[in-house]
């Protein structure tokens, strides 16, 4: 089986957020498993050099976006065992930053029209093409209306993975013939609440529709998670499967973390103790190895529950006998909240803005407690994160906290978890994780449990198989 994965972001080359983790860690799993997984992406300005200098030039080929046709060149590099093609074009990928352009729809149709055009000169006839997000959401429109019919393009199928709904790739009407290069004709596959929307029309034309979680395939369809594409996913709801993400357990492993300061492990934990001392030290806070250590790493915008924290932050601090570690950047009132309480309550909340990769990790090793109360989560990783380092979780049920964290007031999950978006159902949550902190045996079993999980990208890959394998059948 042949799988070409078209994504506009990639560790280790570059990456944004969280799915260029997924790009990254997926094709190399599913290469384990004898797939022939190859991936496509964007040869950014900003991807290092020390890669840059290990890529060689294949060829080059001119792309149709709408009436003109653009240079393309075609760059390969191989790393963890998988095959990296880049699609050069300097006049829309030599730039700062990978999104937040003007021009990002017609940047984006290019992309998506190169991964096709490319085949023919890669000598790479996939049998399936799994895309991902809005940046890749037009390879199954334009598949499915100008390639599926030519001479060595039959049989292709095509997936598309919703990594997070909210970001749909919406663009006003003339983005339809001049930027995508659709007959007016076409346009009731793209058009959806007055606009273009490029994921609705991936939905429309992918085979099959996949999400991050199984818990986020169902809440898509209801309005309040879906940003407007509910309707569709609904009569669409037979293509859509959902499937739980994983983390790289061997570059994110306590046991051999060059960032923490003692490495351990689920067998021999004893030094998560010394990394929770460095950190209480690195951070401005009293040394209290007795002390529960709570951390937050999260990007600081209100999806990600921060609205609950606000409102019980200063209760919690002022009641419990605990300490709190945060790590991120993001929204103002989030930043600028979070600074005044670590001001007001030095000994208590220590605050660092910005993302440090490495600071993280100190805060999974170092923390006792890991506090991720989303009010959307379609996955997410850094629960799974905390479970490796031995930071039990305290969560909200939604998306992918849902899936891969169970309460462990039947003495066998790996966490604490809160059903409703309420503040002090939050805060209930983790006054039950402090107090089982206290019985310091029970927690040694909770925290080795949490530990033990395996969110590794194994399981995802064999369902991933488990799918195509359908779909060749279908």
């Amino acid at each position: 089986m042949k799988v070409l994965y078209a994504v506009s972001e990639a560790k280790p080359f570059i990456a944004a957020g969280g799915l260029g983790d997924v790009a990254g860690s997926l094709p190399a799993a599913l290469r384990r498993r004898l797939i022939g997984c190859r991936v496509v992406l964007p040869l950014y300005e900003g991807i290092p050099q020390k890669y840059k200098d290990e890529m060689h030039f294949i060829t080059h080929i001119t792309v149709p976006v709408s009436w003109r046709r653009q240079y393309c060149g075609i760059f390969e590099a191989k790393y963890n065992g998988v095959i990296y093609y880049f699609i050069d074009n300097q006049y829309y990928f030599k730039r700062q930053g990978i999104y937040g352009h003007y021009d990002d729809a017609e940047r984006f149709a290019f992309f998506s029209r190169a991964v096709l055009e490319m085949l023919p000169a890669i000598d790479f006839k996939p049998d399936i093409i799994n895309c991902n997000d809005w940046q890749t959401a037009l390879v199954p429109v334009y598949y499915s209306k100008y390639y599926a019919w030519r001479e060595g393009f039959e049989n292709i199928k095509t997936v598309f993975t919703i990594h997070n709904i909210q970001y749909q790739g919406q663009y006003g009407h003339e983005v339809l013939g001049d930027v995508a290069g659709f007959a007016e004709e076409d346009a009731p596959l793209l058009e959806n609440d007055g606009c273009i929307n490029f994921m609705k029309g991936a939905i429309e034309c992918a085979n099959m529709v996949t999400t991050v979680s199984p818990s986020y395939a169902n809440e898509i369809l209801d309005p309040w998670y879906a940003h407007g594409l509910d309707h569709i996913l609904n009569e669409r709801r037979w293509k859509l499967h959902g499937i739980l993400n994983g983390i790289d357990t061997v570059a994110n492993d306590p046991a051999t973390d060059p960032n923490l300061p003692a490495n351990f492990s689920a067998e021999d934990p004893a030094n998560k103790a010394v990394c929770k001392e460095a950190l209480q030290k690195e951070m401005g806070l009293p040394v209290a190895p007795d002390v529960p250590l709570v951390g937050i790493v999260s990007r600081l915008v209100s999806h990600k529950g921060l609205d609950l924290v606000k409102c019980v932050l200063e209760e919690f601090l002022t009641t419990e006998n605990v300490q709190m570690v945060v790590l991120g950047s993001g929204d103002w009132q989030y930043e600028t909240f979070f600074s005044d309480m670590a001001a007001r309550y030095p000994d208590r909340l220590a605050v660092r803005l910005g993302f440090v990769p490495a600071l993280a990790s100190r805060i999974y090793g170092g923390s006792d407690i890991f506090l991720m109360p989303s009010k959307s989560e379609p996955c997410g990783l850094s629960q799974m994160f905390a479970l490796r380092y031995g930071s039990v979780p305290v969560v909200r049920a939604t998306g992918g906290l849902r899936d891969s964290i169970q309460d462990s007031g039947n003495n066998e999950g790996n966490g604490f978890v809160f059903e409703d978006y309420n503040a002090h159902d939050m805060l209930h949550a983790l006054r039950r994780a402090i107090h089982g902190y206290q019985d310091k045996e029970g927690w040694a079993i909770l925290r080795r449990r949490a530990m033990e999980c395996d969110n590794s990208w194994g399981k995802s890959a064999n369902e991933y198989i488990k799918l195509y394998k359908a779909l060749l059948k279908g």
